[in-house]
């Protein structure tokens, strides 16, 4: 099978559905002449002309508002919010209308947008430009959020996303774009709400999602080494969440440790693990932590941003206080 980057798949899967459906516009800075500042867009605009890959002005409420009213129109628009940390820019047109105008029409229209956006931390661009916002949108009725991990998830979910009938914010993480996978050739789709199990075990279960899952994995074999069998889970969707997966886990392993690069208060895996508790109480041998990041803006010195992140140790440390 062959291998692409993480933008390759990004790129691959946008070119693919924008071939199927002319109904499929791009907007954001610097999408087409550029191909986005990190080539998630790149030659796009070549093949596909300046009508349906539009560089927009600075103005994230701009663009956002009017791709809500293209997709009310009947187009199906692909938003390039070049930072996650600038949607606030946008949170009227994000979370007031995209979000809701489905629900307060009746059902009369559909917003079929995708929202791709990035965020994280690691790289030292400071507090403006490294935020983790996804527990943000998750909060909003009306918005699915997706963070997929390796190139062959976000080609899958890219597409499926795309032809969702429904707002999706699609959230990438900066630390991935240059990652390598295997990406199959022929056509296919990840549905969104499927998490991934990316290890078998039997102690305790560790669950992650986007570029923590590099973590998580990696506290994995730091467990196995103390001879602890830990089960791996990829979230992949927020919203919709597969908690059908997390509890066919839990009732094998009877403990979880939820990964988060988000800060920890407020962080939506606290959600996640109040439900989970409610679901699978009598399947708990321990109570399921939460690993997040501190409460702290994103410093940009590189060792203060690495001792504010969880780590694999942090992750494997919190496993064994329950093993």
């Amino acid at each position: 099978m062959r291998t692409l980057t993480y933008v390759q798949a990004l790129v691959e899967g946008l070119r693919e559905e924008m071939l199927h459906d002319p109904e499929i516009v791009v907007l954001g800075e610097d999408v087409g002449v550029r191909g986005g500042p990190f080539n998630v867009t790149k030659d796009l605009m070549k093949e596909f002309g300046k009508e349906r890959v539009r560089d927009t002005p600075i103005s994230e409420s701009g663009f956002v508002g009017c791709a809500t009213g293209a997709a009310m129109a009947g187009m199906r628009p692909v938003v390039d919010l070049m930072y996650i940390d600038f949607s606030f820019v946008a949170m009227d047109q994000l979370c007031n209308q995209m979000a809701k105008l489905t629900y307060m029409l009746d059902g009369a229209i559909s917003l079929p947008i995708t929202i791709r956006t990035q965020g994280g931390s690691g790289k030292g661009n400071a507090a403006q430009h490294s935020q983790s916002l996804e527990s943000l949108f998750c909060h909003i009725p009306g918005i699915k959020v997706v963070c997929a991990s390796t190139p062959h998830d976000v080609k899958g979910l890219y597409k499926s996303a795309i032809r969702e009938n429904n707002p999706v914010m699609f959230i990438d993480h900066k630390a991935l774009y240059n990652t390598k996978g295997e990406v199959p050739e022929e056509e296919y789709t990840i549905p969104l709400g499927q998490a991934a199990v990316r290890r078998e075990g039997s102690d305790v279960t560790l669950v992650g999602y986007s570029y923590l899952m590099r973590e998580v994995e990696r506290a994995a074999e730091l467990l196995a080494e103390k001879g602890y069998k830990a089960e791996v889970i990829d979230l992949r969707s927020l919203v919709p969440l597969d908690y059908d997966t997390l509890i066919a886990s839990l009732k094998s392993t009877h403990r979880m440790v939820m990964c988060s690069e988000a800060p920890r208060r407020g962080n939506y895996l606290g959600d996640i693990a109040s439900e989970l508790t409610e679901r699978a109480f009598y399947e708990l041998d321990a109570p399921i932590q939460v690993v997040a990041a501190a409460n702290c803006p994103v410093p940009s010195s590189k060792s203060l941003e690495a001792l504010m992140r969880p780590s694999a140790e942090k992750i494997a440390e919190t496993a064994l206080r329950y093993l």
